[in-house]
């Protein structure tokens, strides 16, 4: 019977030239890493986002209110703690690989102007907008002029202060509307990588959940701007107290049927 003769040399392993050997799906910190800043995106800074927006949209209800409300979270067990690991950390973490991806990217829109290369590039540039937002708006409010965490009722007058600055209100209002999109789109996003959302049709329907969401907070962002700046609570005092809350409401009241 007649048997395959191996060519000469065959039995050597083959010489491989130098190169970058491929990154297989699981393998490597990068892929960790994106995990992550995907997860740290939904909690917590996805839930603290929404917490924070709930608790702005408190001024509604008066100085005195929302006064109660800053009270009321920098009365919480651990406050500090909680902030520094569950808020500043993520946040910087999240803020810092964020922009690492971006700048490594890169946008096609020009020659592929399709709906997803458009998604990707706004997706990022409100990243960039975030970002700047978010350093200055927590150096201003946290760590800057009167201190919150000791005088809570004193937090109406800082933000009315600071969005009487027509400047100011508009930076607030565009910055408001970029960190909403990042975040709808964002769970959008979370829920395509993670396989929450496996089919088309699927991520299509979570697509205008996410849209209503980011509508949604939106709004309710907006009106907790106009709270401070609609002119129903002017000049409040620089630290108002709880029991005067219902005295400027009837002074307001007065004012408008006068």
């Amino acid at each position: 019977m007649a048997t395959a003769v191996r060519p000469a040399g065959s039995e050597s392993t083959p010489s491989i030239g130098r190169g970058v050997s491929p990154l297989r799906a699981g393998e490597g910190n990068s892929f960790l890493l994106r995990k992550f800043h995907s997860l740290s995106g939904i909690v917590p800074i996805g839930a603290f986002l929404v917490e924070h927006m709930l608790s702005n949209f408190e001024a509604l209800k008066g100085p005195a209110a929302y006064g109660a409300q800053v009270k009321f979270l920098n009365s919480l067990p651990l406050v500090r703690v909680l902030e520094v690991c569950f808020i500043f950390l993520p946040l910087a973490y999240h803020a810092l690989y964020g922009v690492y991806i971006a700048t490594r990217g890169k946008s096609n829109v020009i020659y592929y102007p399709w709906a997803g290369n458009w998604m990707y590039t706004v997706q990022r540039w409100t990243g960039y907008v975030a970002f700047v937002y978010i350093i200055q708006h927590v150096v201003r409010q946290r760590f800057l002029g009167t201190e919150l965490p000791v005088h809570p009722y004193a937090a109406f007058h800082k933000v009315q202060v600071e969005l009487s600055n027509p400047w100011m209100l508009a930076v607030y209002a565009i910055a408001l509307l970029a960190v909403c999109w990042h975040f709808s789109y964002g769970v959008w996003l979370f829920a395509a990588k993670w396989g929450i959302t496996p089919g088309k049709q699927s991520r299509k329907r979570f697509g205008y959940v996410c849209a209503f969401l980011g509508v949604v907070l939106a709004v309710m962002g907006l009106a907790s701007l106009w709270a401070f700046v609609g002119g129903k609570y002017p000049n409040v005092p620089e630290d108002v107290k709880p029991e005067q809350s219902l005295v400027i409401g009837s002074a307001n009241a007065g004012n408008v049927q006068g």
